[in-house]
């Protein structure tokens, strides 16, 4: 799979280990194509403008996925939402990284520096890979309503 990964400064905070090159490292381990949509240092910068570079190359089709982290994972989820066909869906939870992709067929995964320990964002990675779309009808009709 391609998947598109972007960050603002929180991706980079100390302690090491550092989260986007962690996470960057985890998903070619498990053999997917990585697209780093930046940024590449702890100086600080504005997640809008990497949200916006992973939402074009999931809308462009150069990505099948992408990967949000900031902060908290809210600021940038909200600016990739300003995207017509992106379903950034924020996490703190299992549940929710499953419902996101069961009911939502989120298609970018956004998470908190700050708020989440780096095994749980790679686990919830994991997971949000791995889980597809119901299908169900319900959730089709919802997700068809959000274009």
């Amino acid at each position: 799979m391609r998947i598109a990964v972007g960050s603002d400064h929180a991706g980079f905070e100390d302690p090491p280990p550092h989260y986007k090159p962690s996470i960057i490292a985890h998903l070619r381990e498990q053999g997917h194509e990585v697209i780093d949509c930046g940024t590449d240092g702890p100086e600080s910068v504005d997640y809008p403008d990497f949200a916006d570079r992973v939402a074009e190359a999931v809308l462009s089709g150069k990505a099948d996925r992408g990967i949000l982290l900031c902060g908290t994972g809210i600021g940038i989820a909200i600016a990739a939402n300003r995207h017509k066909g992106i379903r950034a869906a924020t996490v703190a939870t299992e549940e929710m990284v499953r419902l996101s992709r069961e009911h939502n067929d989120a298609n970018v995964l956004a998470m908190g520096r700050r708020v989440l320990p780096l095994e749980k964002v790679l686990e919830f990675i994991d997971i949000w890979l791995e889980t597809p779309f119901s299908e169900g009808e319900r959730h089709k009709r919802r997700v068809a309503k959000m274009g």
